[in-house]
């Protein structure tokens, strides 16, 4: 197997974890949701955890997803014409991650605390934000955030 060879499944194995980051992502937060909405019994307060939660794993889909383009670019076939479809495919990406965020957080990233995918999938099962005044997810209260008492965990 050629290095070129070896290059191109990883590419796709990076593109498989996307999908499958998307698809796990989305039945996570379709379950967050109701969830939620067992638990408050609030409609509004179950449709904000989906948003939320279904962002922060499009946030990191996209993540993913460039990183399989960096590879297949750069490593397998880096010719100009490709370095500049990659360029164009990385601003897209990055204007739509830009969008989800403003979307998710209603003000622009330089106008509040840092916050990853990860923080806007805690702050949809709880409710309430995770972000410190500094950027540093500050304590949830608890190591792990469990839905109900099944036992699923996502990190604090």
């Amino acid at each position: 197997m050629t290095f070129t060879q070896m290059m191109e499944h990883i590419a796709h194995a990076f593109e498989f974890v996307a999908a499958a980051v998307l698809i796990v992502g989305l039945a996570w937060s379709a379950a967050l949701s109701v969830w939620v909405w067992r638990g408050s019994r609030s409609g509004a307060q179950a449709y904000q955890s989906l948003r939320r939660s279904i962002g922060g794993v499009l946030l990191l889909g996209i993540e993913v997803l460039v990183a399989a383009d960096l590879i297949d670019t750069v490593a397998v076939e880096p010719t100009l014409e490709n370095v500049a479809v990659l360029g164009l495919v990385v601003v897209i990406r990055t204007v739509l991650s830009f969008s989800l965020e403003i979307e998710m957080d209603g003000v622009a990233p330089w106008r509040r605390a840092s916050s990853s995918g990860a923080s806007h999938i805690i702050d949809a099962s709880t409710g309430t934000p995770t972000r410190s005044m500094n950027g540093a997810l500050a304590k949830c209260g608890v190591s792990a955030i469990t839905l109900g008492n099944t036992g699923a965990m996502g990190v604090c």
